[in-house]
């Protein structure tokens, strides 16, 4: 068998260079108060022995983990993963936050994380101990859970709440979910809709509220009525539930849009139980444009949202955070779009 060969150290790279350990780490966290002659020897030897920098190296010089850790929901991820019903989130939040973290030489991981637990102080401060991280993406429901921001807050930890407004430490970072809801509703509403149906989150969630609000201005603006409007948990189950209430009644919406892709399809199947046909009978928009909704019959309209922007606008402030000293600011927003497929027709005259 082949021997492995041996990995080059910055043990190596200091006896190639004739320095300390120190002074090499030094060297590739780029601190200050380093001769410039000193900083050409020792990446000589970086260069010449083809040296890939370590977080255990970097880390050697104290300030700096170099590590990004994003805390998920985690109740809801491990559910979605056993029924295999999760979707793009993850992904997309890991495509951004990795990709911007490589850049600058970081490293990123994701930690699930209980909000509704009764240790999570304890579980947060454990993790937060063995890792060291030097800042934390929030996402909802922790983005606005106060005992996980203000034990961040305590300890100093730079961190940014994504899908969160309120008042608070930590960066705030949103998608325009209202807006993203406007469109939606104005594009259902210029095909010539007037019933158009909403299937909210659980209130728990603040994107929920700014979606229904979306909508609402939406429907006003138009002159239109607000009342057809059902709650669901983001999953398949409760957005049956609430696509069937809001098909029963007599005169039921020409058009829906559902704030998860698994309440999308849930309605589109509701559709078919009531024989009705999308989209002449029922229009419909998804809130999640996740890889299952293009292939769909018809392949639904959904709303675009960027995650993968988000994640890589939380790293970079995060990773700035340690020089500027900036734990907050003004909200940061990248906005959702729309992309428009076959579950979106003019209604059935």
């Amino acid at each position: 068998m082949a021997r492995r060969p041996q990995r080059v150290t910055i043990k190596h790279v200091a006896a190639d260079a004739g320095v300390s350990l120190q002074t090499v780490s030094r060297v590739i966290n780029k601190e200050p108060n380093v001769r410039a002659e000193m900083v050409e020897r020792v990446q000589a030897s970086i260069d010449r022995l083809g040296y890939v920098p370590s977080i255990a190296a970097q880390r050697m010089g104290g300030s700096r983990s170099y590590l990004i850790v994003a805390l998920n929901d985690r109740a809801r991820t491990i559910e979605d993963w056993r029924k295999r019903e999760g979707t793009d989130w993850v992904d997309q939040m890991l495509l951004g936050g990795m990709l911007t973290c490589a850049e600058h030489g970081y490293r990123m991981i994701v930690e699930l994380v209980d909000t509704h637990s009764d240790h999570i102080g304890r579980e947060l401060s454990a993790a937060l101990a063995a890792l060291q991280p030097d800042g934390v993406i929030l996402t909802p429901p922790h983005s606005h859970n106060p005992l996980i921001t203000g034990l961040l807050a305590e300890q100093n930890i730079p961190f940014a709440r994504v899908g969160s407004l309120a008042d608070g430490p930590g960066f705030r970072l949103t998608m325009d979910d209202e807006h993203a809801a406007v469109l939606a509703t104005e594009h259902l509403l210029a095909l010539g809709h007037t019933r158009i149906g909403f299937i909210a989150g659980p209130g728990d969630y603040e994107v929920s509220g700014w979606r229904i609000r979306g909508w609402r201005s939406a429907m006003a603006a138009a002159g239109q009525r607000d009342d057809l409007l059902a709650e669901g948990d983001f999953g398949y189950d409760s957005g049956l539930v609430a696509a069937e209430h809001l098909l029963a009644p007599p005169e039921p919406p020409t058009a829906i849009v559902a704030s998860s892709e698994q309440m999308a399809i849930a309605t589109l199947a509701a559709a078919r139980a009531a024989g009705l046909d999308v989209p002449h009978d029922l229009s419909l928009v998804s809130f999640d444009d996740t890889p299952i909704v293009r292939f769909t019959h018809p392949p639904l309209t959904a709303v675009v949202q960027p995650i993968a922007e988000v994640s890589a606008r939380a790293v970079e402030l995060l990773i700035a955070a340690e020089s500027s000293g900036e734990r907050g600011g003004a909200p940061v927003v990248v906005p959702a779009g729309l992309t428009v497929r076959g579950s979106t027709a003019k209604p059935r005259r």
